[in-house]
């Protein structure tokens, strides 16, 4: 069998429930662990971002927002407190 470069994943936490999410993003961890190259595709951020370097957040086709996972993690948990704050 060959070994991918690249592992393409779109929306693995689709309709799964909570601790079968969990399951597979630490699978997606463990293979990133172990050199794999991956581009996810996914609605829930607040876990792609968790095993991400790298994020681009798109809006009606748009790219918005891209750079280092940890400071856009870091950045939308800033403003959401802000949201909270003021609501």
């Amino acid at each position: 069998m060959s070994r991918p470069s690249v592992l393409i994943l779109d929306e693995p936490s689709l309709g799964l429930a909570p601790i079968l999410v969990s399951s597979i993003f630490q699978m997606i961890e463990r293979i990133h662990s172990q050199g794999m190259t991956i581009l996810l595709v996914e609605q829930n951020a607040r876990m792609a971002l968790k095993v991400a370097a790298r994020a681009y957040v798109m809006e009606t086709g748009k790219v918005v927002l891209e750079g280092n996972a940890r400071e856009i993690e870091s950045s939308a948990a800033t403003q959401i407190e802000a949201v909270k704050q003021s609501a």
